[in-house]
């Protein structure tokens, strides 16, 4: 008989992997290595959270959370909004999991189990933070496209300087055009 699952010792785990995967990534490690990284066994995760897919999806689960917690209070602007944001998501301790975010999505894109879970999730979650800051809804699902366009391009080329140029000129832009809907 299986013993039941803690959701506290779950969250402790993901907690120590998401921290591992600040400090070095866990995309192509292996389960084990993960485990010991944490203190635990690879069966203890899979026990946890179901494989070590499943695994990778509650940790881009658990860092998408935490990003969108981190976002400014109403009323700061989309142009403020973004940049606050832009600062925290682009660097360097994130990186690890903005790549591991963008191989997950587009493993869940196309369909494959368990990444597929993510959808529409991903999306409404941060159209759900737009609402809250009270953006028309078009302008926050064209505010997430930019910010997760331009951390593919960081990810893909590195080029730190020209990916938060780009997001400060539609910061600017954003700020003359985003107007709050009305309540």
């Amino acid at each position: 008989m299986a013993r039941p699952r803690d959701p506290q010792r779950r969250d402790d785990l993901l907690a120590a992997i998401v921290d591992t995967l600040a400090a070095g990534g866990i995309g192509n490690r292996s389960l084990r290595d993960v485990a010991a990284a944490v203190g635990t066994s690879h069966r203890n995760l899979i026990h946890h959270f179901g494989s070590r897919e499943g695994l990778l999806v509650a940790v881009v689960e658990e860092v998408e959370a935490r990003q969108r917690a981190a976002v400014p209070a109403a009323g700061a602007g989309l142009g403020a909004t973004m940049t606050a944001m832009w600062a925290e998501l682009s660097g360097d301790a994130l990186r690890p999991a903005e790549r591991l975010f963008f191989e997950c999505y587009a493993r869940g894109a196309s369909g494959e189990a368990p990444f597929d879970r993510l959808f529409p999730g991903i999306v409404d979650s941060w159209l759900a933070v737009g609402e809250a800051q009270r953006l028309d809804p078009d302008v926050a699902r064209l505010a997430l496209a930019v910010v997760r366009g331009l951390l593919l391009d960081l990810v893909g080329t590195g080029d730190e300087a020209a990916t938060t140029r780009a997001l400060g000129v539609f910061a600017a832009w954003a700020d003359t055009r985003a107007a709050p809907t009305p309540t």
